[in-house]
């Protein structure tokens, strides 16, 4: 073989290579393999949209927007840009597994979360450490952070029911009084916050002179009202949420309940007040894990209200939906700072974060995934000074301490 020929051997190798790797570079195979690249980072987002958590659930969805819209403004991961995919949980535990595993097999979810019921929470975080999907809740719940719900995939970014009950009852029980009457909405919810005011009562000698419960979905609380007052309690302690809360206390109301003892709620919803009006909610006090009046104070609540009454006609956000805010916000950044979207990385990330994303200092605690942060203590105002969403005053604030969540040892965990 020549010189000559030789060279154009190896020229006409040059041009096939070449050749190749333009059709490699032009075929469905390289295209899919830059499209997967490049793929959008998928929130599944199970919430009651309708039902009687559907108020709650809506302003859920609207601050996720935020989140995503903030973190997609940014840049993404590398590139890769973030959606929200949502779906109607209907408050029912089947129905929240159903969504989960479809948002997991069919859509092929990065991330879950949401729910607004401690019931469904559990549907929830049993199909996605089944399945090895990082889960965040933003329901309260004592029994998710418990080791026999929890796993290394479950984070907790909501307040739990013994972190609120307890802010309550310790801003509550030296003030108004020892003997306590409760009227509690009878599923885990109920049955934990009242649990979370007893242990926080002890401290103060609190007595309990009776537990009520009732169904959730109650619409009539006239056979119950009048065994409390009857009692004669300092203060009565109404343990339930959404419509349930909102009508009790307008019974309660109507019954002239407020004259004698002073009405406590474990949360006391945004939403809740708008809808029932001043006079159902005037003087009761209770917890809450957001009120947008902080941005006077705290200037990433000013930079999340900002942006959520500019996407959202000028409305603020309810403490439920700075809960959508924050449970989607926390992995999407740690999944930038883990630079990936393994999800041994992105647990580290977060197990790493130290965040105040929009109500002060937040951070996960290491054995059951608790964000540790600040509860609210608020009083609905009777009269509103700045406008309709003006409805509480913050009367104290409970700063992030680990002291009040329930031990690891309590919950199962090894130290």
């Amino acid at each position: 073989m020549t010189k000559k020929t030789s060279g154009l051997i190896t020229r006409r190798r040059l041009l096939t290579t070449v050749g190749a790797g333009a059709v490699l570079a032009a075929s469905p195979f390289r295209i899919n393999l830059l499209q997967a690249q490049e793929a959008t980072i998928k929130v599944g987002f199970p919430v009651p949209l309708t039902g009687p958590y559907g108020t709650e659930a809506q302003d859920q969805v609207r601050a996720a927007e935020v989140a995503i819209a903030e973190f997609n403004e940014a840049g993404g991961l590398n590139g890769r840009k973030a959606e929200l995919l949502v779906r109607d949980d209907k408050l029912n535990p089947g129905e929240a597994a159903t969504r989960t595993l479809e948002l997991i097999e069919k859509e092929k979810v990065n991330f879950i979360v949401g729910s607004l019921s401690a019931a469904v929470q559990l549907a929830v975080n049993n199909v996605t450490k089944e399945r090895q999907i990082i889960f965040n809740s933003i329901s309260q719940s004592d029994t998710i952070n418990e080791v026999s719900d929890f796993s290394k995939y479950t984070f907790h970014e909501a307040l739990n029911p013994h972190m609120t009950a307890g802010a309550v009852g310790r801003y509550a029980f030296p003030k108004f009084g020892k003997k306590v009457a409760f009227l509690t909405a009878d599923y885990a919810y109920g049955h934990e916050m009242v649990r979370g005011f007893q242990e926080a009562g002890k401290a103060f000698g609190v007595e309990t002179l009776v537990d009520i419960r009732h169904p959730l979905g109650t619409t009539d609380f006239s056979a119950l009202l009048p065994r409390i007052q009857a009692l004669k309690p300092d203060i009565l302690c109404i343990s339930n949420f959404g419509r349930d809360q909102q009508i009790a206390l307008k019974q309660a109301t109507d019954f002239g309940m407020k004259k004698s003892m002073k009405i406590i709620v474990p949360i006391m919803l945004y939403t809740g007040r708008i809808a029932a009006g001043p006079q159902a909610f005037e003087g009761v006090i209770g917890g809450t894990s957001y009120y947008w009046g902080i941005e006077d104070k705290i200037a990433s609540a000013k930079a999340f209200n900002d942006r959520f009454r500019k996407m959202h006609g000028g409305k603020v956000p309810s403490d439920y939906g700075a809960l959508g805010y924050g449970g989607v916000k926390t992995l999407l950044m740690a999944a930038k700072a883990a630079g990936s979207l393994d999800a041994d990385k992105v647990i580290a990330a977060i197990e790493a974060l130290k965040y105040d994303y929009y109500k002060g200092p937040q951070y996960y605690r290491g054995c059951d995934h608790q964000s540790v942060q600040s509860v609210l203590i608020i009083e609905s105002k009777a009269n509103p000074a700045k406008g309709d969403a003006d409805v509480f005053n913050v009367v104290e604030t409970e700063a992030p301490n680990e002291a009040n969540l329930r031990t690891c040892a309590a919950l199962g965990h090894k130290a």
